[in-house]
């Protein structure tokens, strides 16, 4: 598979499952989290899709299109392992719904990150809330959730806040 057959089947897989994991947090309150800006398409995407919410974004360095960066208020600058611990403290409330988009071109810092990832994240997330990621995680408290139909296994990884 081409590189750009690879990116676009990421992207229907992502779009696929954010949408469904707005549909599973629909009746919850609270904010939600992107994890690395990137360009900024998913941060607009979900603006769209969550008009309503407050969105706080992660990321180490702003490298996205202007209109797709979000207030000093909602972005947390700095490496991952600086700006998650004790993150909640900055966000309004608990997040109900969490995107990650973290891989890299290093497997193994991604695979490194990804263990420590998932027990990071759950003092931001509320009980119920759903996470939408690149990667698997692992923690005792995400429950995995099943794929819309249309998103083959492996590609893409949602889960659960039990409890």
């Amino acid at each position: 598979m081409s590189r750009l057959d690879s990116f676009i089947r990421r992207a229907q897989a992502q779009r696929a499952c954010l949408k469904d994991a707005v549909r599973r947090t629909a009746h919850l309150e609270g904010p939600a989290i992107e994890l690395g800006l990137g360009n900024g398409r998913t941060y607009d995407h979900l603006r769209r899709l969550l008009p309503e919410r407050e969105i706080f974004v992660f990321e180490r360095r702003v490298a996205a299109h202007p209109d797709c960066v979000p207030d000093e208020a909602h972005l947390l600058l700095g490496d991952f392992r600086e700006t998650i611990p004790g993150a909640l403290a900055r966000l309004s409330a608990p997040a109900v719904l969490l995107h990650g988009d973290v891989g890299s071109g290093d497997r193994a810092k991604t695979a490194t990150l990804a263990v420590w990832l998932g027990p990071a994240l759950r003092p931001m997330l509320a009980p119920g809330a759903v996470v939408v990621c690149d990667q698997k995680l692992k923690d005792a408290g995400l429950e995995p959730l099943d794929l819309p139909s249309a998103v083959e296994a492996g590609r893409y990884f949602m889960y659960q806040v039990i409890g």
